[in-house]
């Protein structure tokens, strides 16, 4: 019998990697109004927004309006997603004391997503870790692509143990590994995050999951199986970077809910509220999303998004 966690962490990303690819835009009242039904359903960990060029992620263009609008008295960690020391500036000014910044382990989606080669991402985000702590923020840092790219294949296993090693040595506070194309399987899940499970020692390693191939849950559930504990969902399975062809969204928040609690792991969530969420946003943007579970669990007595 594998062992599981009794309990795992889901940190809600819908609010950014759910909508970043959506249109129209969503006004900005609409969005902190999502936000406080997460925060109601019992998730203790929201991503709200990113702070990038407007021009290229419209839908984040409001990430300062979103900050001043959110209700700072929940026993909620907020966070947002930087990319470079400016975007950094921009959140802590905004009032985030959590910020994720996060490098390509592939050298072909680092320049098409951050503009930055590899050598010139791992100098920004080491700028980025020293500026993050002089601010005095919580840096949840981490690698996009791990477990493999569109364009190149494989990621060698050895130079994102390097990267990671490198940002720990820096003093980030919690580590994030991405599976940004979709690529990842159960084995490679539990190869490469075992082995960041030893470099990170008493840090929080997060999994961030997409279900372009349709082993999202499999994966979750691999790396369950070795003791991952923390896990990036977005409701309905919305999302997909904007940079990579054919990505799709993310694991369904309801459908990792749902397995979890199935499988007596607890995750503290009400599964109802989010999965009004997700089909209020169906609704909304007049497209059906990846996930399973909030057309299956329909409670007609619950609307979020009008």
């Amino acid at each position: 019998m594998n062992s599981y966690p009794p309990k795992i962490v889901i940190e809600e990303q819908g609010l950014r990697d759910g909508l970043q690819t959506e249109k129209p835009f969503m006004p900005t009242d609409k969005k902190l109004e999502i936000i406080g039904v997460v925060a109601d359903a019992g998730i203790k960990r929201i991503q709200v927004t990113s702070f990038v060029h407007p021009k290229l992620v419209p839908q984040m263009a409001d990430a300062e309006e979103i900050c001043k609008g959110l209700d700072w008295s929940r026993d909620v960690l907020y966070s947002g997603l930087v990319l470079n020391t400016k975007g950094l500036e921009r959140a802590a000014n905004a009032g985030l004391r959590h910020v994720a910044a996060s490098i390509s382990a592939s050298d072909t989606h680092s320049r098409k997503n951050a503009n930055a080669s590899l050598p010139q991402a791992r100098q920004r985000i080491a700028e980025m870790i020293k500026t993050g702590k002089e601010n005095g923020l919580v840096i949840r840092g981490g690698l996009q692509c791990v477990f493999g790219c569109r364009f190149e294949g494989r990621i060698d296993p050895n130079v994102v143990f390097d990267m990671i090693k490198e940002q720990l040595d820096l003093g980030i506070d919690e580590v994030a590994l991405a599976d940004s194309t979709g690529m990842a399987n159960p084995i490679s899940i539990q190869e490469i995050s075992g082995k960041v499970i030893e470099l990170s020692e008493d840090k929080p390693v997060f999994l961030h999951l997409h279900d372009t191939e349709g082993k999202g849950l499999a994966n979750a559930l691999a790396a369950m199986q070795i003791g991952v504990a923390h896990f990036d969902t977005a409701f309905g399975g919305t999302g997909g970077c904007p940079f990579i062809k054919g990505a799709s969204g993310n694991i369904s928040t309801e459908d990792m809910v749902f397995m979890s609690e199935q499988m007596g792991i607890d995750t503290g969530i009400d599964i109802d509220k989010i999965a009004a969420i997700s089909r209020s946003l169906e609704q909304y943007f007049s497209k059906q999303f990846s996930g399973k579970m909030h057309r299956v669990i329909d409670r007609q007595d619950i609307q979020v998004v009008r």
